[in-house]
């Protein structure tokens, strides 16, 4: 069995996932992947699992983050022209 990089629990069905940057951690579950690499808003801290914002380097979960750090020009969705 395979021991879990987060939580230490060893399963027969833990998984290995290779981030960016060549690095391997092995996983009993999803939620302890998401923990482990998934970024943080630089506003809220949630975990940032879906497409976010990126503006300047920082990462945000939704443009309404980012526009609460200060952050212009940045929405969730393109105007629709009328």
């Amino acid at each position: 069995m395979n021991r879990c990089d987060v939580c230490g629990n060893d399963y027969d069905r833990a998984f290995t996932l290779r981030t960016a940057d060549g690095v391997d951690y092995t996983f009993d579950s999803f939620e302890c992947a998401i923990f482990k690499c998934a970024p943080e808003c630089a506003h809220c801290g949630c975990r940032i699992i879906g497409h976010g914002v990126e503006v300047g380097g920082m990462f945000y979960c939704c443009a309404s983050c980012a526009r609460s750090a200060g952050e212009h020009g940045v929405a969730d969705h393109a105007e629709v022209p009328t």
